[in-house]
This record gives C-alpha cells, structure tokens and sequence, in this order.
C-alpha cells in the first residue's frame, strides 16, 4: 500500500510543515510501503516551486529511507517534464510518478511518444498515471503495453480508468517485469484478485494500518479477511470523493485531529452534509491519528 500524500495547510493557507512531519511519520510507523509525494491528492498544481521543493525535501529528511518514495513528476509539455528530470534534485526518490498529459488530449501515439521521451531522460524508473476522469484521454490497454514492452524503464502503471476490462488486459498480456497498481481504493480488492500488486491510496492517509492490512491480507490470497475490511470501508470510498478530492481525506483527517480542514482554490473543503457522515463512520471505527 502506497500513499498518495496529501499537503496540510494552515488556517491562513500556507503550508503546515508541521502537520506534514506528524502525517508521514504516522503513515510510516503504521504500514505504508510507500508515500507517492506532490500527486493529485497533494493539490500540487496549486503549490509554489519553492513550496514543492521544500515538501520534497522534509519528507526525504523526515523518512529518512525507511521506505521508498515516488515522486510526482508530469504535465503537458513533455519537454519541461524532460528539463525537471535533469535539472531537479531527485535525491531520496526511488521513482517517478507520471500523469497521461490533461488539456491536450493527444492521440494515442501522442501518449506512447510522450512517455517514451520521459523514460529515455528519467535517471529513475517510471510509473504510468492512467486517470482520465482529470486528464480527458483515457491510455488504451495497448498503449500501456507497448509503453511495457519497449521501455524497460517504465516499470508499473496506476490505473485509475475505472475500466476493470481495461486493467484485466493489462494484468493479463503485462511482460513479467511490469506491475499494475490499483489507483481507486474503492477497487482494489478486486483489483488484487486479478492479479494487481496494490493500491497508491487516498484513504490511506487516514487508516494507513487498517488498509494496509486489507492490501497485504489479499495479496496473501486470504480474500475472506481481506473482503470483510473492504466491505467495512465501501460507504467511506463514496464519501471521500463525492465532492472531489482530497475534499474528503482532509475532513477525515481534521475529525481526527491530524491537520486543519484547509484547501486551496479551485478546490474547497467537503459539504457539511458530507462531513457529518464521516464523522459518523469516524466515531463508529473508533480510529484516532
């Protein structure tokens, strides 16, 4: 179970380095296998370049190579991708994370070229970021194969279509040294069961122990106690999303007093309808940060 790390804000909207340090020592001292560093759920767009640099630089510092970190690193100019894989400090970092580009909608030929010349300059291995609902193009399961088949420097996908056929095709004709991680908590066992190696997890801010014990439970091939946890969690999957994220990891996470209900625009925090409803499943759990 990997985390998709989210960025804790102060009341008055700058960074809380603070509540940053507090969150990823939880998530390494209760069962991450990994923190995916300046994603989607980081609100990343919505940083500052030094802001970016400094959160790199604390959470390299603060987990202090206990487990790997993935580090965020897409766009839609595939030359400036380029330029940041040479130019920036990707010390501490075991990989790259890399999101399908948004806005342009390039064919997909467009895709495997534009990954293609980010494996060639990337000094760490590549991670594919599928998740067409943010970015308006959807990779095909052929594209992600070609993508596997000739760049030995792309080494897993986050797949994050919804298209469980899409993913199976994937599981299934993948080279053996080619993962496929699940990028929806809410089907991740599923996902499992097909052959998928895990989870980069939004909710796992939050219950890093509990699903990180359902991850490990079904990839030991015990579904009976894996299923039992996904069953208890499906209510929260819906409520985490249902007014964007991390609108909701975040509430969760202030009900449990880890940092402040703080967004930036053109995100906002979570409705209070919302908000009362995971307060009910918080208590009901019983968990504290």
């Amino acid at each position: 179970m990997g985390v998709a790390l989210i960025t804790p804000f102060k009341k008055n909207g700058d960074v809380d380095y603070d509540a940053l340090i507090r969150l990823v020592e939880s998530l390494v001292s209760n069962g991450a296998d990994f923190l995916c560093v300046l994603g989607t759920t980081a609100e990343t767009p919505t940083l500052t370049v030094e802001e970016k640099e400094q959160i790199k630089r604390v959470v390299v510092k603060q987990v202090n190579g206990r487990i790997p970190l993935l580090l965020g690193c897409g766009g839609n100019n595939t030359q400036a991708v380029i330029d940041s894989l040479k130019n920036d400090n990707l010390s501490g970092y075991s990989g790259i994370l890399s999101v399908c580009p948004m806005y342009n909608k390039p064919s997909q030929d467009g895709l495997y070229q534009h990954f293609k010349a980010i494996a060639e300059a990337s000094p760490l291995p590549v991670v594919l970021y599928n998740v067409p609902g943010r970015t308006g193009v959807n990779m095909t399961a052929e594209t992600t194969l070609r993508l596997a088949r000739t760049c030995h420097n792309i080494v897993a996908i986050k797949e994050a279509s919804g298209n469980i056929t899409q993913m199976d095709d994937i599981i299934k004709n993948k080279p053996d040294n080619f993962d496929v991680i699940s990028g929806d908590d809410g089907i991740t066992f599923p996902l499992i069961t097909l052959g998928a190696v895990g989870v980069i997890s939004v909710i796992g801010n939050a219950l890093p122990k509990e699903f990180s014990r359902m991850v490990r439970l079904a990839l030991n091939g015990d579904y009976k106690n894996a299923l039992t946890i996904h069953h208890r969690f499906t209510e929260l999957f819906s409520l985490l999303f249902v007014d964007g994220n991390p609108a909701g990891v975040k509430a969760m996470l202030n009900l449990m007093g880890a940092c402040e209900n703080v967004l930036r625009l053109p995100l906002v925090p979570t409705r209070i309808t919302t908000m009362e409803k995971i307060s009910k499943i918080v208590k009901a759990l019983n968990v504290k940060f």
